[in-house]
């Protein structure tokens, strides 16, 4: 399963990117705005880090022929640009239209199997089922995922299912079992991965043994 950062603060790109096992970025104008910088410099200085893995940007536009237009002004930043789509009617257009011109797109806001298989169907290379909202509201967005993951290989569909909206490492470990193809994680969650309080303790442990050992 492939790992992107659900972020655009670039110290933490940087700092997951060392680590050699970060596969892409997802971004939106919310997490964008959080940074307070000009919209092309830091998208610019994120495709540069990441260049080629993935890079995704949301496409404003609500006519599907302007969505075309403004892609191809994010694709002058740099070919490494992926445009998220929101699901709906005017946006399964939109991503037939930029599938036809050859643009890479990432339907988001997906939050039923039908909406995912519309998604596919209309040519996204990606589909975001956005789990965490629905946990929000008291359904289970993980099992939403396995009906998509299901579905997919049902019909061999070549759409790649983004967990998005990832709260907690369960999501993500939940994720990797159903063979969903990527996880987006935001760097708190992120962080929750890998820390572990036995390995702390055994850590701690370790140096407070390696003190005993006699020097000579």
């Amino acid at each position: 399963m492939k790992i992107f950062l659900d972020t655009a603060n670039i110290d933490a790109i940087k700092e997951v990117d060392a680590m050699g096992i970060l596969d892409g970025v997802t971004t939106n104008p919310t997490i964008i705005s959080r940074e307070k910088r000009p919209f092309r410099e830091l998208v610019e200085k994120i495709c540069e880090i990441l260049h080629p893995r993935p890079v995704n940007v949301e496409i404003i536009s609500e006519n599907p022929k302007e969505m075309v237009a403004e892609a191809k002004e994010y694709l002058k930043i740099s070919d490494n640009l992926v445009m998220k789509v929101a699901m709906g009617k005017i946006g399964l257009e939109g991503v037939k239209r930029l599938t036809d011109a050859g643009i890479t797109t990432n339907m988001t806001l997906v939050f039923s199997a039908s909406q995912a298989i519309l998604a596919s169907k209309a040519g996204a290379r990606y589909v975001s089922p956005f789990v965490g909202r629905l946990d929000d509201i008291s359904s289970v967005g993980m099992e939403l995922v396995g009906q998509i993951v299901d579905i997919f290989y049902n019909y061999d569909m070549k759409t790649e299912v983004i967990v998005a909206s990832i709260r907690h490492p369960l999501h993500f470990v939940e994720a990797a079992l159903m063979g969903a193809d990527i996880a987006t994680l935001p760097p708190t969650a992120f962080e929750k991965l890998y820390k572990h309080p036995l390995t702390e303790i055994g850590i701690e442990r370790f140096k407070e043994d390696y003190k005993k050992i006699p020097k000579s």
